[in-house]
């Protein structure tokens, strides 16, 4: 399992990254490497190669996504429903928007998501929380947390 956090107040602007500064609980497996100070956390895809059928090998690593804080609309922002997502190089994740209406501009509500992410084997891909609105919105003392429940006990 690994975390990563920042501790106050960010604006992230439309189409940015959330940053992660800070390693609680850093990944001493090699599996997922952050790059603090920036909002990107490598995944990597490895599987291990499990003795018997071919057929129960899998063909992407799993990884368990869990992303918590609190957002809201900047001083000079229009009140209007704001929105995270996790990305995958870029790519939004289908159902995993994390939305807020605040009621008014200053205003922070509290925003989560868990989410299964697959990384195809061998590979590495670049996990994000990226600011899908159309205006800046403050984020405040963002976590997240990956695990692979499929490593949990045996490796």
């Amino acid at each position: 399992m690994a975390e990563f956090a920042s501790v106050g107040v960010q604006t992230v602007n439309p189409g940015e990254s959330v940053v992660f500064n800070l390693a609680p609980v850093p990944c001493n497996r090699g599996l997922v490497i952050p790059r603090l100070g920036s909002g990107n956390i490598l995944l990597r895809g490895w599987v291990p190669n499990r003795v018997g059928c071919s057929c129960n090998r899998s063909s992407a690593a799993q990884y368990r996504v869990t992303f918590d804080a609190n957002i809201g609309i900047p001083t000079g922002g229009t009140v209007e429903t704001i929105s995270l997502a996790y990305a995958i190089d870029g790519g939004t994740i289908e159902a995993s928007t994390m939305d807020s209406t605040p009621g008014a501009v200053g205003d922070l509500n509290n925003v989560s998501r868990t989410k299964s992410v697959a990384i195809v084997r061998g590979c590495c891909q670049t996990l994000t929380v990226r600011n899908i609105t159309d205006q800046p919105i403050l984020v405040s003392d963002p976590s997240i947390t990956i695990d692979r429940p499929d490593l949990s006990v045996t490796y």
